[in-house]
Protein backbone atom coordinates (compact mmCIF):
# COMPACT_ATOMS: atom_id res chain seq x y z
CA UNK A 1 0.00 0.00 0.00
CA UNK A 2 1.74 3.16 -1.22
CA UNK A 3 0.87 6.18 0.91
CA UNK A 4 2.02 9.59 -0.24
CA UNK A 5 3.65 11.80 2.39
CA UNK A 6 2.80 15.36 1.47
CA UNK A 7 5.34 18.17 1.41
CA UNK A 8 4.85 21.44 3.30
CA UNK A 9 3.82 23.13 0.04
CA UNK A 10 1.28 20.41 -0.74
CA UNK A 11 -0.15 20.58 2.76
CA UNK A 12 -0.54 24.34 2.44
CA UNK A 13 -2.49 23.90 -0.79
CA UNK A 14 -4.68 21.28 0.91
CA UNK A 15 -5.13 23.63 3.85
CA UNK A 16 -6.41 26.29 1.44
CA UNK A 17 -8.70 23.73 -0.22
CA UNK A 18 -10.00 22.72 3.19
CA UNK A 19 -10.78 26.27 4.26
CA UNK A 20 -12.69 26.89 1.05
CA UNK A 21 -14.69 23.69 1.48
CA UNK A 22 -15.54 24.69 5.03
CA UNK A 23 -16.88 27.96 3.64
CA UNK A 24 -19.04 26.02 1.15
CA UNK A 25 -20.40 23.79 3.94
CA UNK A 26 -21.21 26.82 6.08
CA UNK A 27 -23.20 28.32 3.22
CA UNK A 28 -24.99 25.01 2.64
CA UNK A 29 -25.90 24.81 6.33
CA UNK A 30 -27.58 28.20 6.12
CA UNK A 31 -29.40 27.17 2.91
CA UNK A 32 -31.06 24.06 4.35
CA UNK A 33 -34.77 24.47 5.15
CA UNK A 34 -38.07 22.67 4.58
CA UNK A 35 -39.53 23.04 1.09
CA UNK A 36 -36.34 23.07 -0.99
CA UNK A 37 -35.42 20.26 -3.34
CA UNK A 38 -32.25 18.23 -3.13
CA UNK A 39 -31.49 19.46 -6.66
CA UNK A 40 -31.57 23.06 -5.43
CA UNK A 41 -29.03 22.11 -2.75
CA UNK A 42 -26.75 20.65 -5.41
CA UNK A 43 -27.05 23.70 -7.64
CA UNK A 44 -26.40 26.06 -4.72
CA UNK A 45 -23.39 24.05 -3.59
CA UNK A 46 -21.86 23.80 -7.05
CA UNK A 47 -22.16 27.57 -7.53
CA UNK A 48 -20.53 28.19 -4.15
CA UNK A 49 -17.60 25.96 -5.15
CA UNK A 50 -17.15 27.55 -8.55
CA UNK A 51 -17.47 31.07 -7.13
CA UNK A 52 -14.30 30.29 -5.17
CA UNK A 53 -12.49 29.45 -8.38
CA UNK A 54 -12.55 25.73 -7.60
CA UNK A 55 -13.96 22.64 -9.28
CA UNK A 56 -16.43 20.22 -7.62
CA UNK A 57 -14.55 16.93 -7.43
CA UNK A 58 -17.64 14.72 -7.17
CA UNK A 59 -19.19 15.85 -10.46
CA UNK A 60 -18.83 13.01 -12.99
CA UNK A 61 -16.51 11.10 -10.61
CA UNK A 62 -16.93 7.50 -11.76
CA UNK A 63 -20.15 8.70 -13.37
CA UNK A 64 -21.72 10.40 -10.33
CA UNK A 65 -24.07 13.00 -11.89
CA UNK A 66 -23.93 15.82 -9.31
CA UNK A 67 -21.58 18.06 -7.32
CA UNK A 68 -23.06 17.49 -3.85
CA UNK A 69 -24.14 14.11 -2.47
CA UNK A 70 -27.49 14.78 -0.78
CA UNK A 71 -28.73 11.90 1.38
CA UNK A 72 -32.02 12.14 3.29
CA UNK A 73 -33.12 10.16 6.38
CA UNK A 74 -32.36 6.46 5.69
CA UNK A 75 -29.98 7.34 2.85
CA UNK A 76 -26.47 6.81 4.18
CA UNK A 77 -24.39 8.34 1.39
CA UNK A 78 -24.29 9.17 -2.35
CA UNK A 79 -27.88 10.31 -2.66
CA UNK A 80 -28.45 11.78 -6.12
CA UNK A 81 -30.08 15.24 -6.05
CA UNK A 82 -33.55 15.40 -7.65
CA UNK A 83 -36.00 18.14 -8.49
CA UNK A 84 -38.88 16.13 -7.02
CA UNK A 85 -37.17 15.24 -3.70
CA UNK A 86 -38.39 17.97 -1.38
CA UNK A 87 -37.06 18.35 2.16
CA UNK A 88 -39.73 18.16 4.85
CA UNK A 89 -39.79 19.49 8.39
CA UNK A 90 -38.33 16.74 10.60
CA UNK A 91 -36.00 15.27 7.97
CA UNK A 92 -32.27 14.96 8.42
CA UNK A 93 -30.01 15.48 5.41
CA UNK A 94 -26.37 14.52 4.94
CA UNK A 95 -24.32 16.65 2.57
CA UNK A 96 -21.03 15.24 1.29
CA UNK A 97 -19.00 17.71 -0.78
CA UNK A 98 -15.50 18.21 -2.07
CA UNK A 99 -13.51 20.53 -4.28
CA UNK A 100 -10.25 20.78 -6.20
CA UNK A 101 -7.97 23.76 -5.57
CA UNK A 102 -4.81 24.00 -7.69
CA UNK A 103 -4.83 20.25 -8.22
CA UNK A 104 -5.46 19.26 -4.58
CA UNK A 105 -8.64 17.81 -3.14
CA UNK A 106 -10.63 18.42 0.03
CA UNK A 107 -13.55 16.29 1.20
CA UNK A 108 -16.02 16.77 4.07
CA UNK A 109 -19.55 15.81 5.10
CA UNK A 110 -22.12 17.13 7.55
CA UNK A 111 -25.59 15.96 8.61
CA UNK A 112 -28.17 18.71 9.17
CA UNK A 113 -31.57 19.01 10.78
CA UNK A 114 -34.36 20.17 8.49
CA UNK A 115 -36.60 22.37 10.60
CA UNK A 116 -37.63 20.70 13.86
CA UNK A 117 -36.34 17.16 14.26
CA UNK A 118 -36.85 14.50 16.93
CA UNK A 119 -34.59 14.18 19.95
CA UNK A 120 -33.59 10.74 18.64
CA UNK A 121 -32.44 12.23 15.33
CA UNK A 122 -30.53 14.99 17.13
CA UNK A 123 -28.72 12.41 19.22
CA UNK A 124 -27.77 10.34 16.16
CA UNK A 125 -26.28 13.41 14.48
CA UNK A 126 -24.32 14.38 17.60
CA UNK A 127 -22.97 10.88 18.26
CA UNK A 128 -21.88 10.57 14.64
CA UNK A 129 -20.04 13.89 14.81
CA UNK A 130 -18.43 13.09 18.15
CA UNK A 131 -17.28 9.68 16.90
CA UNK A 132 -15.05 11.50 14.41
CA UNK A 133 -13.43 13.46 17.24
CA UNK A 134 -13.03 10.32 19.33
CA UNK A 135 -11.26 8.72 16.37
CA UNK A 136 -8.83 11.54 15.71
CA UNK A 137 -7.69 11.56 19.33
CA UNK A 138 -5.65 8.57 18.14
CA UNK A 139 -4.43 10.29 14.96
CA UNK A 140 -0.93 10.83 16.33
CA UNK A 141 2.45 9.90 14.81
CA UNK A 142 3.53 6.49 16.05
CA UNK A 143 -0.01 5.25 16.56
CA UNK A 144 -1.51 2.88 14.02
CA UNK A 145 -4.13 3.72 11.40
CA UNK A 146 -6.67 1.25 12.72
CA UNK A 147 -6.46 2.74 16.23
CA UNK A 148 -8.66 5.45 14.72
CA UNK A 149 -11.04 2.83 13.34
CA UNK A 150 -11.42 1.04 16.66
CA UNK A 151 -12.02 4.25 18.60
CA UNK A 152 -14.83 5.30 16.24
CA UNK A 153 -16.58 1.93 16.51
CA UNK A 154 -16.22 1.78 20.28
CA UNK A 155 -17.80 5.19 20.76
CA UNK A 156 -20.64 4.61 18.28
CA UNK A 157 -21.59 1.22 19.70
CA UNK A 158 -21.36 2.45 23.30
CA UNK A 159 -24.16 4.84 22.34
CA UNK A 160 -26.36 2.10 20.90
CA UNK A 161 -25.75 2.72 17.20
CA UNK A 162 -23.94 0.79 14.48
CA UNK A 163 -21.10 1.62 12.11
CA UNK A 164 -21.53 0.96 8.39
CA UNK A 165 -19.13 -1.78 7.24
CA UNK A 166 -19.47 -1.52 3.46
CA UNK A 167 -18.04 2.00 3.10
CA UNK A 168 -14.83 3.47 4.50
CA UNK A 169 -12.69 6.58 4.66
CA UNK A 170 -9.59 7.09 2.55
CA UNK A 171 -6.38 8.91 1.82
CA UNK A 172 -6.66 12.12 -0.18
CA UNK A 173 -4.38 14.51 -2.07
CA UNK A 174 -3.94 14.96 -5.80
CA UNK A 175 -6.69 12.34 -6.12
CA UNK A 176 -9.99 12.25 -4.27
CA UNK A 177 -9.40 8.66 -3.17
CA UNK A 178 -5.87 7.56 -2.36
CA UNK A 179 -4.42 4.83 -0.14
CA UNK A 180 -4.99 3.93 2.59
CA UNK A 181 -8.57 2.81 3.10
CA UNK A 182 -9.75 3.75 6.59
CA UNK A 183 -12.54 1.61 8.07
CA UNK A 184 -14.64 2.99 10.89
CA UNK A 185 -14.56 -0.32 12.74
CA UNK A 186 -11.91 -2.52 14.38
CA UNK A 187 -9.59 -4.57 12.18
CA UNK A 188 -7.62 -7.72 12.89
CA UNK A 189 -4.36 -5.93 12.26
CA UNK A 190 -3.09 -2.61 13.57
CA UNK A 191 -2.56 -1.05 10.15
CA UNK A 192 0.30 1.19 9.14
CA UNK A 193 2.03 3.55 11.53
CA UNK A 194 0.89 7.15 11.23
CA UNK A 195 3.51 9.60 10.01
CA UNK A 196 3.57 13.39 9.64
CA UNK A 197 2.44 14.45 6.17
CA UNK A 198 -0.25 11.80 5.75
CA UNK A 199 -3.52 13.37 4.57
CA UNK A 200 -6.66 11.41 5.35
CA UNK A 201 -10.43 11.69 5.01
CA UNK A 202 -12.00 10.28 8.18
CA UNK A 203 -15.74 9.74 7.75
CA UNK A 204 -17.92 7.83 10.21
CA UNK A 205 -21.20 6.65 8.70
CA UNK A 206 -23.57 5.66 11.49
CA UNK A 207 -26.95 3.92 11.42
CA UNK A 208 -29.63 4.13 14.07
CA UNK A 209 -30.37 0.44 13.59
CA UNK A 210 -28.42 -2.36 11.91
CA UNK A 211 -25.17 -1.62 10.06
CA UNK A 212 -26.43 -3.45 6.96
CA UNK A 213 -26.94 -1.30 3.85
CA UNK A 214 -28.18 -1.78 0.29
CA UNK A 215 -27.66 0.06 -2.97
CA UNK A 216 -30.70 1.42 -4.81
CA UNK A 217 -31.30 0.81 -8.50
CA UNK A 218 -29.53 4.06 -9.43
CA UNK A 219 -26.28 2.23 -8.42
CA UNK A 220 -25.27 5.15 -6.19
CA UNK A 221 -27.66 5.79 -3.33
CA UNK A 222 -26.82 3.68 -0.27
CA UNK A 223 -29.67 3.20 2.23
CA UNK A 224 -30.04 1.40 5.55
CA UNK A 225 -31.45 -2.06 4.98
CA UNK A 226 -33.88 -1.75 7.89
CA UNK A 227 -35.07 1.77 6.99
CA UNK A 228 -33.54 3.36 10.09
CA UNK A 229 -32.00 6.83 10.06
CA UNK A 230 -28.35 7.33 9.10
CA UNK A 231 -25.87 10.16 9.66
CA UNK A 232 -22.48 11.03 8.14
CA UNK A 233 -19.67 13.26 9.38
CA UNK A 234 -16.33 13.75 7.63
CA UNK A 235 -13.27 15.95 7.60
CA UNK A 236 -9.96 15.98 5.77
CA UNK A 237 -7.04 15.89 8.22
CA UNK A 238 -3.24 15.93 8.07
CA UNK A 239 -0.99 14.14 10.54
CA UNK A 240 1.47 16.62 12.08
CA UNK A 241 4.36 16.22 14.52
CA UNK A 242 2.24 16.30 17.68
CA UNK A 243 -1.11 14.98 16.44
CA UNK A 244 -3.33 16.04 13.57
CA UNK A 245 -4.80 19.18 12.05
CA UNK A 246 -8.34 19.29 10.66
CA UNK A 247 -8.13 21.00 7.29
CA UNK A 248 -11.88 21.36 6.66
CA UNK A 249 -12.88 22.72 10.08
CA UNK A 250 -11.60 25.84 11.86
CA UNK A 251 -10.68 25.66 15.52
Amino acid sequence: MAVTIKSKKEIELMREAGKMLEEVHNKLADFIKPGISTLEIDQFGEKAIRDLGCVPNFLNYNGYPASICVSVNDEVVHGIPRKDRILQDGDIVSLDAGLIHEGYHSDAARTHAVGNISEEAKRLIEVTKQSFFEGIKLAVPGNHLFDISEAIQKYVESNGYSVVRDLVGHGIGTHLHEDPQIPNFKQRRKGMKLRPGMTLAIEPMVNEGSYDVVWLDDDWTVVTEDGSLAAHYENTIVIIEDGCEILTLSE
